[in-house]
């Protein structure tokens, strides 16, 4: 009696566990049910998500593309309204065309007349240079034979009757006051110099005569600037002295019309052979004179000019 009432004890207790099994299996399967919806639904929601982002993603492109496609078509219509202006533009020159042809065959006239003129003026022009080349020529070989004999070592430049003074004949290295040696070199100079270029045959032809000081290129440019333009007025203050009696009143007051002083520095150097500077040679002073034919030239430079501009 008592083995079957504890078996039937056990049988109760086994079957209770087994219940109680049965639920914690159908709890737990619950559980997993509703993670996996869970999980689905949160896959489900992300994926959402990023979809609604890329459809954003797209309206702002678009929305770029649109305002872009906005410009072009701006530009466009801005464009189009260029050409309509040209378009309107032609048409008007096109109805001013006949009028604009009878100025322009107005204006051919009158510029036909003006350039036999012209022609007319510079064969007059070039006749009086033709001269003018002459009298160069010959005032150049007429300062070589005076003083290519003389006794004053003076070379005459062939092509522009320029006349050179070694400086050390004049002044002392570096100052700017005449030597005695340098006032009797001018005193025998500019007597036959003046004769020339001032006498009767050559004088009307005439219009600057340049005296200009070099130096050598030691030193600032400045500080040789000053020096050759005080070397310059040196000379030109003793050729042209109310006390000078190298020259007669008449001759001093020509030359007075006629003589300016520059100072060129070390802008214009002589050079060797070899391309290096002759310092010695360098240091220089020079006469020079300009023909009327350079006025000539710039007053028919003007005309062209002025022919153009019309």
């Amino acid at each position: 009696m008592a083995r079957r009432q504890h078996r039937k004890q056990d049988e109760e207790t086994t079957y209770w566990l087994s219940y109680s099994d049965m639920m914690a299996g159908l709890l737990l399967t619950f559980v997993l049910i509703i993670a996996t919806t869970m999980l689905r639904a949160q896959i489900q929601y992300d994926a959402k998500e990023n979809e609604l982002l890329g459809k954003e993603e797209q309206l702002i492109i678009q929305a770029d593309a649109l305002e872009d496609e906005r410009a072009t078509v701006a530009a466009q219509q801005a464009l189009l309204d260029d050409q309509q202006a040209q378009l309107l533009s032609q048409q008007d020159a096109l109805m001013d065309r006949e009028e604009q042809l009878a100025l322009q065959s107005d204006r051919l006239r009158r510029q036909n007349e003006l350039l036999e003129e012209l022609q007319a003026l510079l064969d007059d022009q070039q006749a009086k240079l033709d001269n003018i080349i002459g009298v160069r020529s010959e005032l150049i070989e007429a300062l070589k034979e005076e003083f290519d004999d003389s006794n004053l070592h003076i070379s005459v430049d062939e092509k522009t009757g320029a006349i050179t003074f070694d400086s050390s004949i004049l002044f002392e290295y570096n100052e700017d006051e005449l030597l005695d040696s340098g006032k009797e070199f001018l005193a025998e100079f500019l007597p036959r110099y003046v004769r020339i270029l001032l006498g009767p045959k050559y004088r009307e032809y005439v219009s600057e005569i340049i005296i200009e000081g070099h130096t050598d290129t030691s030193g600032s440019y400045i500080f040789n600037l000053e020096l050759s333009q005080k070397r310059a007025f040196s000379v030109a203050a003793y050729c042209l002295a109310d006390d000078n009696d190298i020259l007669s009143k008449q001759q001093l007051g020509s030359l007075r019309e006629l003589v300016t002083a520059n100072g060129r520095s070390y802008s214009n150097p002589v050079l060797k052979e070899d391309g290096t500077v002759d310092m010695e040679a360098s240091r220089r002073v020079e006469f020079l004179f300009r023909l009327k034919d350079e006025e000539m030239i710039r007053e028919m430079i003007e005309i062209l000019s002025a022919e153009k501009s019309e």
